[in-house]
């Protein structure tokens, strides 16, 4: 189907997101929060579908933002549900059970940042610029930023990046442990397909029992967690893909994962 604001490409079981609004820097407005819900839920129901690659149209910016135009006439009950649709949106996301790469090109402020946050691996250009810059307008984080933030670099990097408004370089961003890999703006493009058929080739649903390992095992206490894993190391005992994965390491060949 035809979407007004992203564009969506396959290549073998890579899927690529593109929020297609480079006149507003693809800033985030309700249409476009309603459309990446569809598509990621549309690819979470599609096997076919193994990793999903999250982008923005132009080298200008992943996602600058939030749609400030639209937003600036909110009321309180109105911007209560923008922001609980952001949520929405952003779990969806973490939650997908498929590896998410967020390319993030140039900017990811505000709600462009928590989007990428979202993602499981951020791959970005040198040229990007990070930063949750929502206190310069009298505001807070809406999207998930104070929690993804926190739990990605820690209290005193969600202090700064949010009490501050600045932004930060790529590298930056690199060392606090936000971004997973950053690479030269010429490179960018090479380094997300090189992962993403990494991660396509993986087997599907080993990689979604780390998903729920690392991401709602983690939420819990460290005994809890371990549970989590032992229950998702037994159930992959289970799995054709196990049998595939054993069997092709015995004899000295690649595997080829059906997802079964």
């Amino acid at each position: 189907m035809a979407y007004r604001n992203l564009e969506i490409s396959n290549r073998g079981a890579v899927r690529t997101i593109v929020v297609n609004r480079p006149d507003k820097l693809n800033a985030l407005n309700r249409d476009t929060l309603n459309e990446l819900s569809l598509v990621f839920a549309q690819a979470a129901q599609d096997d076919a579908v193994r990793v999903v690659v999250l982008t923005g149209a132009g080298e200008k910016a992943f996602v600058a933002g939030a749609d400030i135009a639209e937003m600036s006439g909110y009321t309180s009950v109105q911007a209560q549900g923008f922001s609980r649709a952001g949520q929405r949106l952003m779990a969806s996301i973490e939650r997908l059970g498929k590896p998410v790469i967020a390319r993030v090109q140039g900017f990811a402020l505000g709600g462009g940042m928590e989007l990428a946050m979202a993602c499981h691996l951020r791959v970005a250009s040198e040229k990007a610029k990070f930063g949750q810059p929502e206190i310069n307008l009298g505001l807070i984080p809406g999207f998930g930023g104070t929690q993804r933030l926190l739990r990605l670099a820690g209290r005193g990097a969600a202090l700064e990046l949010c009490l501050t408004g600045a932004p930060i370089s790529a590298q930056r961003a690199y060392e606090l442990g936000i971004v997973t890999r950053v690479v030269a703006p010429e490179a960018l493009d090479d380094a997300v397909t090189t992962l993403a058929d990494q991660l396509s080739a993986a087997a599907p649903l080993a990689a979604a029992g780390i998903l729920d390992a690392v991401l709602q095992g983690g939420e819990s206490a460290i005994d809890q967690g371990l549970e989590f894993e032992t229950q998702g190391f037994a159930l992959a005992f289970s799995t054709e893909d196990m049998l595939e994965g054993t069997t092709a390491f015995l004899q000295k060949r690649k595997a080829e994962f059906k997802g079964r």
